[in-house]
């Protein structure tokens, strides 16, 4: 008997649920997703052959411009609000909800504490200029001289969240004895562990850091 032969039929693929579904991710994303502030200075970082990733959170970072000028920043917002109350209190700068609001939505603060008031009473594009021209945070060797406002932030900022992971940006065109003052401010406060940001190049073929990465290589 002859086999009888089923017709072919195209499958069609109701596709209206998965792209509901995309679309409602997206949106969700973009109402979600929170712009990291854009940082005071750009910096130029040297090349090392470093390959030691940062973490994502608790990061307490440190920006030296060419010009030594010293830049500080966390990057948890609830504890940028936690830290300047803090640093109100013990400074006693008397800021306002408003002023602490503009520091914890911020980025980074380049001014002394005499000027952080009138700072964050300014306007987000008004502090954008300022930071052109912002003499950057005092510091100086000796962590606990009054002149060391950058040591006054650390310990302040390590006393909110014990976790801060400590890194220093420095641009390619710093002077040394400019990241000597900070290092020896972490050194004051018995911080011996801290990152340093750099860009990332390609080893040096013939070095010993080049036979570890490709032990199969011939000499």
């Amino acid at each position: 008997m002859p086999k009888l032969k089923m017709p072919r039929k195209s499958t069609s693929v109701d596709m209206t649920a998965m792209c509901d579904v995309a679309f409602l991710l997206l949106t969700f994303f973009m109402l979600a997703t929170k712009f990291k502030p854009d940082e005071p200075v750009m910096v130029r970082t040297p090349n090392s052959i470093s390959e030691i990733p940062l973490p994502d959170a608790d990061i307490l970072m440190i920006t030296i411009d060419p010009k030594g000028r010293l830049f500080f920043s966390i990057d948890n917002q609830l504890k940028r609000k936690e830290l300047i109350d803090n640093i109100d209190e013990y400074k006693k700068l008397g800021l306002t909800e408003a002023e602490k609001k503009s520091f914890a939505l911020g980025s980074s603060v380049g001014v002394s504490f005499s000027q952080l008031k009138s700072y964050l009473a300014a306007p987000p594009d008004q502090q954008k200029e300022l930071d052109k021209t912002a003499p950057g945070i005092p510091t100086d060797t000796l962590v606990t001289s009054d002149a060391n406002e950058l040591g006054a932030w650390i310990r302040v900022a390590r006393n909110t969240n014990p976790k801060l992971r400590i890194t220093i940006k420095a641009d390619a065109d710093a002077s040394y004895p400019d990241i000597k003052k900070v290092i020896k401010t972490l050194e004051g406060w018995k911080i011996f562990k801290f990152n340093l940001i750099t860009g990332l190049k390609a080893v040096p073929p013939g070095t010993a850091a080049y036979q570890i990465q490709n032990p199969g290589m011939k000499k």
